[in-house]
């Protein structure tokens, strides 16, 4: 399952964050991926565990926390700690699919990556490709969203980004461990929820909305991995 959630972050939040970040000094982004990626990836990145980067990304770990679409899409039991990163110049990063296993620094816990999340802090606009390229069993889908927007994916795709050859593409990106790990699962709960929440909106409470409802939270249940 692909999502766009628009607006996580609001314009004024984007335009903060890149003043901040454009400022910043920016490390080889090869240091936070294996032997195949580091083949393939040509980009910068904030260093990880950073003052800058533990700031910012907590302001965008609020903003999730504040997404009823996120929450309903990816289920989280955990998020890892939000990397920046940026593209010009032609840098780019070719084909690979994520790490199954992510380990946060600052506790030393790992977390499995179920759902890979790039939320953009450059408008299309602004640079020259950079397009984020999506493989699944439908193809190839190119995402390129305003900044603020945010396109969740599941981990386990194959993905890469074209290369920037005006401008400069800048993004926070991140990886969380679900609740229902099954990809298909969570599709399914997502479209249930959200069939709800628009009968409620034209309706009302019904009964059988309750028994839909009621629906929704068993399967969460038997699918759950709390």
């Amino acid at each position: 399952m692909m999502l766009h959630i628009p607006g996580v972050l609001s314009r004024e939040q984007v335009a903060a964050m890149r003043r901040r970040l454009d400022q910043s000094d920016w490390v080889d982004g090869r240091t936070t991926v294996g032997a195949q990626g580091a083949q393939v990836k040509q980009n910068r990145q904030l260093a990880e565990g950073s003052p800058l980067a533990q700031e910012l990304g907590a302001e965008v770990l609020a903003a999730l926390a504040a997404s009823p679409l996120f929450f309903a899409a990816a289920l989280p039991l955990r998020t890892c700690p939000p990397l920046f990163n940026s593209y010009a110049g032609g840098e780019h990063y070719g084909s690979h699919v994520d790490g199954a296993l992510r380990r946060v620094a600052a506790s030393g816990q790992w977390l499995r990556t179920d759902v890979s999340s790039t939320l953009f802090l450059s408008d299309p606009e602004d640079y020259d490709g950079g397009e984020l390229i999506v493989t699944d069993a439908y193809g190839e889908h190119e995402v390129k969203l305003p900044a603020g927007d945010l396109i969740v994916y599941p981990s386990t795709s194959i993905h890469r980004v074209q290369p920037v050859t005006r401008g400069a593409r800048v993004c926070s990106f991140f990886w969380t461990q679900s609740m229902v790990r099954d990809d298909m699962r969570r599709s399914m709960l997502l479209e249930l929820d959200q069939n709800i929440q628009s009968l409620r909106a034209r309706l009302g409470d019904c009964e059988e909305l309750v028994g839909l409802t009621g629906h929704y939270h068993n399967l969460l249940r038997q699918w759950s991995e709390v």
